[in-house]
Order: C-alpha cells, then sequence, then structure tokens
C-alpha cells in the first residue's frame, strides 16, 4: 500500500481503478503554408466549431454546476474573440505558417505571459488560454472529444485537466480525478467541488510515474490522499466512510415528491434556475416547484442575429407547458457586461459591468424589448408566467417598463391576441440601490428576486468573474446579508412576496438564516433542489420573532 497526498477539493471519497491519461498533442511544426487564404478559412471554420463546442459545454455547466461555475466558459468565450489574441495567430498566418502551428505558437507566449505574471488571477488565466488553444487545434485536425475509456469505476490520473475536459467527464464511468498540478481556486478545482466529483490536485509532478494503469485505489477528497493498492483494513475504513457519505445523500433523495416545509409548519418554495427549454428536463427530474429564473439571453446568445418574435414565443411557450402550470419566471434580456453578442453592436466599455446592460439596454432599445414583450404576453395563456426584469436601480426604470408591458398588452387586446392579465411582473434585486429602495419599488411590482451574485459584486466592489478575489468576497458578508433583509422585510410590508436566485440560494449553511429573515422562494441550479429541500424539512423557525 502507498499513500500519496495533495489537496483535496470536494470532500467525498471514491474507490476504483486508475487510469492515466497522458495528453498527445497535435504535431504543430514550424511549416509553411501552400495558401494563406486557406489556412484563414480553415482557422475561421475550426474557431467556429470550437465556439459551439464550448456553449455546449456552458449549458451542461449551468445545469450541472449553476451560472456561478458556469461563467468560465462565458470567459472561455470572450478569450476566444480576443482582438490581441486573434491578431497574433493572424500575423503568423500572414507570414505564412499553417493555422495548426499559428495557433499552437500564440496559445503557448501567451499562456506563457498569463504564467509569468504575479498576480494569482492573471496566472490563472494560462490554463484557460491552453484550453481554447488546444481546442481550436483539435478543431483544426478533426479530432472529436471521447470518453477517455470504456472502462467504468475510473479514477483519472493527470498532469492536469482543463476546465472543459474536466465538465465533459463521463460521470457514469469516471468517479474521481487526481491531478499532478492545480491549485484549489483553479477552474478545474471549481468544477470539480460544483459537479461534485471527489478530487485531489497538486500531487507533484512526478506523480504519474508512480502509478500504474488498472490499480485499485482510494481517493479522499477531504483528506487528500490518494490511496495505491489499499490493504484491507483500510478499505474497510474508507468504504465505510463512503457508506456514510452514500447514506446522507439517500436521505436527502428521499425527500423527493416532499413538501417544503419547516418543521415548524412555514412553507418555503424551491425552484429551479435554468437557461434554455432542455433544461425543463433537468428541472423536472429534481422535483422543481417551478422555474425561478429562465435566463432569456440564452435565446439571443445562440443567434447571430435579433431572434423573432414567433422563435421566442415558440420557446416560452414550450418551457411554460411543459411545467404544466408550475410557476416559471422569465427575466427579460440581460444583455451585456459578460454577455455580450456581436450584432447588438454595444461599444467598447472600460467597465461593462456597470454599463449599458440588461434593463437599461432594453429601455434604451425599446423595439427589442417590446419584441420580447410581446412573444412573453402571447406566451402567457399556456402555463404560470411571471416576468422579471434585471438589473433594476430606480424606481423610474421600473416604471418605464410596466408601461411599455401596457402598450404591448393594449396592442395585443386591439388585435385580439389573448394573453394573461394577471401575469405578474417582478425585478431583480442586484444592485445596492435596488436593495436601498426596495420598500419604493415594492409598491410597483408584484414580487423580488434577489439575485446574490451581483448584489455581492457590488456591494463589495469584488469582480465575480476573478478567482483570485474569493478571499475577499465572504459568502456571508455582514453588508449582503442586511441588504437582504431589508428587501425581505419590505417586500412583505408591501404585501408582495420574495426569492433569492443567486448561488447563495444554494448554500445550506445560509438557508436558516434566509428563511428567519422572510425568504418565500429558493431558486437554485436543478442538482440542488433536493439538498436545499431537506435543510428546509430539517429548520424548525418556531419561537423567531415574526414567525
Amino acid at each position: 500500500m502507498v499513500k500519496l497526498i495533495g489537496k483535496g477539493v470536494y470532500s467525498a471519497i471514491a474507490i476504483g481503478n486508475i487510469s492515466v491519461i497522458k495528453k498527445s498533442y497535435a504535431e504543430t511544426s514550424e511549416i509553411k503554408a501552400d495558401d494563406k487564404n486557406k489556412e484563414r478559412i480553415r482557422l475561421e471554420n475550426a474557431k467556429n466549431e470550437a465556439v459551439s463546442q464550448i456553449k455546449k459545454i456552458y449549458e451542461k455547466a449551468l445545469t450541472d454546476a449553476g451560472e456561478e461555475t458556469a461563467q468560465i466558459f462565458d470567459i472561455h468565450l470572450m478569450m476566444i474573440e480576443d482582438e490581441d489574441y486573434n491578431d497574433a495567430i493572424s500575423a503568423l498566418i500572414d507570414e505564412g505558417y499553417t493555422a495548426e502551428y499559428s495557433v499552437a505558437e500564440t496559445g503557448k507566449n501567451f499562456a506563457q505571459s498569463f504564467a509569468d505574471m504575479d498576480d494569482e488571477y492573471m496566472k490563472a488565466r494560462s490554463a484557460d488560454i491552453k484550453d481554447i488553444s488546444d481546442r481550436i487545434l483539435s478543431c483544426l485536425s478533426g479530432k472529436k472529444d471521447d470518453n477517455r475509456s470504456q472502462r467504468e469505476n475510473l479514477i483519472i490520473c493527470a498532469d492536469d485537466l482543463s476546465p472543459s475536459e474536466t465538465m465533459s467527464i463521463d460521470r457514469d464511468k469516471v468517479i474521481a480525478f487526481v491531478t499532478a498540478f492545480g491549485s484549489p481556486n483553479s477552474h478545474t478545482a471549481i468544477l470539480a467541488r460544483s459537479i461534485g466529483i471527489p478530487a485531489i490536485i497538486g500531487m507533484g509532478k512526478d506523480f504519474l510515474q508512480k502509478l500504474t494503469d488498472g490499480e485499485k485505489a482510494i481517493v479522499d477528497g477531504e483528506t487528500g490522499e490518494l490511496i495505491l493498492s489499499p490493504d484491507k483494513e483500510t478499505l474497510e475504513v474508507k468504504s465505510k466512510k463512503q457508506a456514510e457519505e452514500k447514506q446522507e445523500k439517500a436521505l436527502i433523495e428521499e425527500n423527493r415528491g416532499k413538501e417544503n416545509i419547516t418543521l415548524d409548519g412555514t412553507r418555503i418554495d424551491v425552484f429551479a434556475n435554468i437557461g434554455n427549454p432542455q433544461n425543463v428536463i433537468s428541472a423536472i427530474e429534481n422535483d422543481a416547484g417551478g422555474i425561478g429564473l429562465f435566463r432569456s439571453e440564452f435565446i439571443y446568445l445562440d443567434k447571430e442575429r435579433y431572434p423573432t418574435e414567433e422563435e421566442q414565443f415558440e420557446i416560452y411557450k414550450t418551457v411554460l407547458s411543459e411545467m404544466k402550470g408550475k410557476k416559471v419566471i422569465i427575466r427579460t434580456l440581460d444583455i451585456g457586461a459578460d454577455k455580450n453578442v456581436e450584432y447588438f453592436g454595444i461599444p467598447r466599455e472600460e467597465n461593462p459591468a456597470l454599463g449599458l446592460r440588461a434593463i437599461r439596454l432594453c429601455l434604451d432599445r425599446p423595439e427589442i424589448f417590446e419584441t420580447q414583450l410581446r412573444a412573453l404576453f402571447r406566451a402567457s395563456v399556456h402555463g404560470n408566467l411571471g416576468i422579471m426584469f434585471p438589473m433594476i436601480s430606480s424606481v423610474n426604470e421600473l416604471i418605464e417598463a410596466k408601461r411599455i408591458c401596457d402598450k404591448i398588452k393594449n396592442e395585443l387586446k386591439s388585435d385580439n391576441i389573448p394573453y394573461d392579465e394577471n401575469t405578474e411582473i417582478g425585478i431583480m434585486v442586484e444592485t445596492p440601490a435596488a436593495a436601498v429602495i426596495s420598500d419604493k419599488l415594492a409598491k410597483h411590482c408584484d414580487f423580488f428576486s434577489i439575485g446574490t451574485n451581483d448584489l455581492t459584486q457590488y456591494t463589495t466592489a469584488c469582480d465575480r468573474q476573478n478567482p483570485y478575489l474569493d478571499k475577499f468576497c465572504d459568502t456571508e458578508n455582514t453588508a449582503v446579508l442586511r441588504l437582504i433583509e431589508y428587501t425581505a422585510r419590505s417586500a412583505h410590508e408591501n404585501g408582495i412576496w420574495v426569492g433569492i436566485c443567486g448561488e447563495m440560494a444554494a448554500d445550506t449553511s445560509l438557508t436558516e438564516k434566509f428563511l428567519r429573515m422572510g425568504i418565500d422562494e429558493l431558486s437554485v441550479t436543478p442538482s440542488f433542489v433536493l439538498r436545499v429541500r431537506d435543510k428546509i424539512r430539517k429548520t424548525n423557525l418556531k419561537g423567531h420573532p415574526g414567525k
């Protein structure tokens, strides 16, 4: 028996067989191309294919790991279109080199530049550059993604895994992974925690040489131990620990079909966050009580032109119909900031997170907003719809958005097109401004949904896409919690309900605190629905003031 120690990034036990992965890279020799134009076309086709693949990985991450984690692949989409990166590739093609060499050389140079930086956040971008460059090279060569092995019960061991490789792991075959390199704040580690796979990183550069393919092993993500050829006693101890973990998961699974009611009888809604119609299946399978956040911007991100009213109507109708009368809250367009689309022609901004985005963009370009609202109100007769405006920061913005809603409803009425007059109108509370004036905003809408991701970002002045700032972003930041509590109080004093649809909604260490604040609904990644329900059913609010 041999015990190797690294850094555990997800605390769970896995017992299986070693599968050593030694990556092979396409040949990218420094050779000249016969036709520069042909190389440019090949490059463009490969980039388009790479973008398509990354979007699919993004959608999978959105369903399995949540919006915050999925943004890793938003970063990849932005980096693959980076002007400096593409100019460097084009310059090499202009010099007569092949597309393969140009991408490989540019990727290597950029990755090294990031790796040499002092800033830990920028160092982490090195792995992202390698990931997107390898993906483009793979597309150039025509190589397809694979599942690495047809064997099952595998513990993948490699020098490193890219974020996209981690997200593409076949969970039916792979039960854990261990890498020679990496850090607890790397994107790969973040993904491992989000999808719930036992993982150890930082085993050291000579780690793979100590392994035998197919060897029995134990991964303990809590202690960071990789135990090779475990003896009987160790196997029994770790198997018992694993059984206890499975028992806990089974107890959570027993909550399927049960109500979200605390021990003292307080009822809470637990809904799901989704990004496209396909995610509805996951919401239903995980027993969500409704859809608390449908991110409609992905209808726009998947196109090279503005989606028509009819195209949007069919998508909204499908989601509402499949949820069979359960509440579906659709967030209106939230393009801008980290989600940009070329055909929108949004000018380059110094700080896009504070720029022309979300409701500001919709009010600035009402023709886009009106098309979406017509599709939404037309679809409202096919289910239980709630419409939610993002990034509201003033009463005037909300009043103007509702005025446009009234205009659309009057037009539909004049055209004898049916719609549900009782469609709820709500807002995202994700700016400190909205939280502070929530008592005034509550008089003009039917519900609040607190977007804790942006609320935390804007309150703490910490970029939520910068993992280097994680240590400064306390999930129990007093200022953020006070804003949440004040928003909940404002909602109830004005007779409307309030939910949370940010990542904090899935943090069960905060569930009781949120319920004591008066939160009525929690909307989470589908895979977290039962875990949150379990926490709710074990919580007793009796005797607390206001309960």
